[in-house]
């Protein structure tokens, strides 16, 4: 044959189409280029060399001139892979993985277990015959430098298949993203489409400067408050301390400290002096990852938009994937290369145990970064083990920066007695427990049991106060009995991230007039709100979050402490769901002992110690993940086992799209913006569009309990858009009478709705 290429155009001729040869040698470049950040450049390398190999067959050259059937192009590589490095033993296994697996996913190695066919016996299938041009046209890194990329790693005694698993999974990210912008940048060229790369992102050093002006600004506008100048003074304090060298730092601020924007603060300082890329940072609460973001924005100023990109689970990775079948390159490109990614635990740490490209895709962008774990202390329990080993490794291994950043520290170094935990985490302030106690602005008393119609009567007698529950149907039932009563508001997230903006932005103003402002709400108040009440109520629940409801109390210490109540109290009418139930246990343990200063560090330390103990090592680890990866080596990986049993929490919830707001007077009416949005969803050609389109219809969200999503779509309330093209991925509610504007979504009988679920 004249020549090998790797994808075809119209033109017969095939003068325009992409060569084999050229898109194999720049695969590999970019590849190699993206692993160069943790040493693994030459696997890499060989990885996006030999990933399309396959293509060198007759039978594929047959189907690009639209001839012949569908042909395995993948295996090819991954076989002749390991025949070259052969010397190497079972180290080239890695890369036969992300080969074998660049389409499909990575899948387990040996094994009966997952719906991929396992790589043992991918590797042993009849093949179209390979031609020899590719060993005149590709050239190999040598095995020495092969070797010396996977020797370089530092290895930890208990996680040797963790650690394997873990590079295999960042290779496999270096070869996906090239394969991806290789192929789009052919293809934009032939278009006559500018390049993907044309407009580059602002610099971390634009980006500190205008962070500078934005806190020189903050500093300025609140000299009369000590809280502000303690602010100041930590942020002061923190950003000394970006010299240091990279690794593993605890941020332990409590809450209304400002450690939202020291945090950035540092990690873009510390960023600069050590030459990292970007800066992550990982939200708990799907409630407030936009707020966050809007936040950054703002402090970024002109370059806030065009400098952070913000990513969430909300809508599917693969939102679109029906369009992109027809053309894998017309898809939203999610590679968080962005300066400034502003994304949840959910998705960040499902991306880390992940096997599909598109949510691998994006994992070598972590390596050489600052990673800002706000709320550490969310991670939950029966995952915290991986967790802690991914960031672990992330810090040992790939040049990355992790920052535990959070107002209760959570116990989770080796010196607490955590097995596998942190070792070496520096403290970024210089004097937590003193800081606690500067900063203590409110009086914590546990006041025991209260029905409903005690805390309506509590309720009554303040005119501003706060009351935090752990469910929807509580705050509903609560929110009832008070209904009556002036400044009576209801906050749930029943409600859109929109309405809800616009709810909490009428309590701010009734707060700051000094309107009487009683408001029932579950806990997506309690992280991240910027609210400031005189008095807040707060069912039992987990120490921490006890702490961040006081962080809504006299925020701005204006008010004495005695003044500023936080009243923590048991429902027997409404019992916690099963997993808060044992967070409040582990409360009421420490309380007995702590109850003179419960948010203290000390009392957060025993709560942690005491919660682990109570869930053991098993309960640690659920999925038993570490166990499965003890003794596996090379050959017998389970990729597909681990992405299946990783789950931060067990999503029974469904994204609804609501488009509709609320107008000047109150009325649900539809919203244009969504409109606009969902009209672009509708279009003849939206592919290229699609995740553009997903994330501004993100703010239109709700996530719906399954029972409840199911009621109100056997009633016709909830329909699918275009189910032809897009299957039951994007849902929207249909009518108006179906949003309350004090509730949100309508949901049909109480017995639907579900423990709070809010976070992550």
């Amino acid at each position: 044959m004249p020549g090998f290429y790797a994808h075809s155009t119209d033109r017969r001729d095939k003068g325009d189409w992409h060569s084999l040869a050229g898109h194999l040698g720049e695969v590999g470049r970019r590849a190699r280029a993206s692993a160069d950040v943790f040493g693994a450049g030459a696997m890499a390398e060989v990885a996006g060399l030999m990933h399309d190999l396959g293509k060198y067959t007759d039978d594929f050259q047959r189907r690009l001139e639209g001839q012949g059937v569908k042909v395995d192009h993948a295996t090819h590589g991954a076989r002749e892979t390991l025949a070259h490095y052969a010397t190497l033993g079972q180290l080239p296994y890695l890369i036969a993985y992300t080969i074998a697996g660049h389409h499909a996913g990575l899948a387990n190695g040996a094994g009966g277990e997952g719906g991929r066919t396992a790589l043992a016996d991918r590797l042993t299938k009849t093949l179209p015959s390979l031609q020899e041009a590719w060993r005149k046209e590709l050239t190999l890194p040598p095995a020495d430098a092969v070797k010396a990329a996977a020797l370089q790693l530092k290895p930890v005694s208990a996680r040797g298949g963790f650690q394997l698993a873990f590079l295999t999974r960042m290779l496999f990210s270096t070869l996906v993203d090239a394969d991806y912008l290789d192929t789009d940048a052919f293809y934009r060229r032939v278009e006559g489409r500018e390049a993907r790369d044309a407009a580059p992102p602002p610099s971390l050093e634009a980006l500190r400067e205008r962070l500078d002006a934005y806190l020189a600004q903050l500093r300025d506008s609140g000299r009369d408050s000590e809280v502000h100048c303690m602010r100041q003074e930590v942020l002061g304090a923190v950003r000394a301390r970006a010299e240091d060298a990279p690794g593993l730092f605890s941020l332990t601020v409590p809450t209304g400290g400002g450690k939202t924007l020291t945090s950035m603060a540092f990690a873009l300082e510390h960023a600069i002096a050590h030459g990292l890329r970007r800066v992550i940072y990982v939200i708990p609460f799907t409630s407030i990852i936009e707020q966050n973001a809007a936040v950054f924005r703002r402090a970024f100023g002109d370059l806030g938009e065009a400098a952070v990109l913000e990513h969430h689970s909300a809508l599917p990775d693969d939102a679109g994937q029906a369009a992109e079948s027809r053309d894998k390159l017309r898809r939203a490109m999610e590679n968080w290369d962005a300066p400034i990614v502003v994304t949840t635990a959910v998705q960040f740490f499902e991306s880390l145990f992940a096997d599909r490209p598109a949510r691998c895709r994006k994992l070598h962008n972590i390596a050489g970064s600052v990673v800002v774990l706000d709320e550490a202390q969310m991670l939950p329990p029966a995952m915290l083990r991986p967790c802690v080993a991914a960031l672990d490794e992330l810090a040992l291994n790939y040049r990355t920066s992790i920052v535990l950043c959070t107002a209760t520290q959570p116990a989770l170094r080796r010196e607490d007695g955590f097995e596998g935990g942190f070792a070496d985490v520096r403290e970024l302030v210089p004097d937590p427990p003193a800081l606690y106690r500067r900063l203590a602005r409110v009086s914590v008393h546990d006041i025991g049991a209260q029905d409903e119609e005690a805390l309506a009567t509590l309720l009554r007698e303040r005119p501003q106060a706060l009351c935090i529950v752990n469910s929807r149907r509580h705050a509903r039932a609560l929110y009832d009995r008070i209904a009556e009563l002036p400044g009576a508001i209801h906050l749930s997230t029943l409600m859109h991230a929109r309405h809800r903006s616009a709810v909490l932005a009428e309590v701010r103003r009734r707060l700051a007039a000094g309107e009487p402002c009683r408001v029932v709400s579950t806990s997506l108040i309690e992280a991240g709100v910027d609210v400031d009440f005189p008095c807040v109520l707060r069912a039992e629940a987990g120490l921490d979050a006890i702490a961040q409801a006081a962080g809504r109390c006299n925020r701005e210490g204006r008010r004495s402490r005695d003044d500023s109540e936080v009243l923590v109290f048991a429902s027997p009418d409404f019992k916690p769901p099963h997993e808060l139930a044992r967070y409040a246990q582990a409360y009421r343990a420490v309380a007995r002992r702590r109850a003179d200063d419960l948010l203290g560090l000390d009392a957060v330390r025993d709560y942690f110690l005491e919660m682990y103990w109570q869930k053991g090592d098993k309960g640690l680890d659920q999925a038993s993940l570490m166990a499965l990866l003890k003794d596996c080596g090379p050959r017998n990986l389970p990729f597909e086992t681990l992405a299946t049993r990783f789950r931060m929490i067990e999503n029974t919830q469904r994204p609804v799209i609501v488009p509709f707001e609320l107008d000047a007077d109150g009325r649900v009416v539809p919203s244009p913006t969504a409109g606009r949005a969902l009209e672009d969803l509708l279009a003849v050609d939206p592919a290229p569009r699609v995740g553009v389109i997903a994330r501004r219809l993100q703010p239109y969200l709700v996530q719906l309990p399954e029972a409840a999503f199911a009621a109100l779509r056997a009633l016709g309330a909830v329909q699918p858009i275009q189910p032809e093209r897009y299957g039951d991925q994007f849902m929207r509610l249909m009518l108006a009478g179906h949003y309350d504007r004090r509730f949100g979504v309508r949901l049909e009988g109480q017995e639907v709705i579900s423990a709070e679920s809010n976070i992550w």
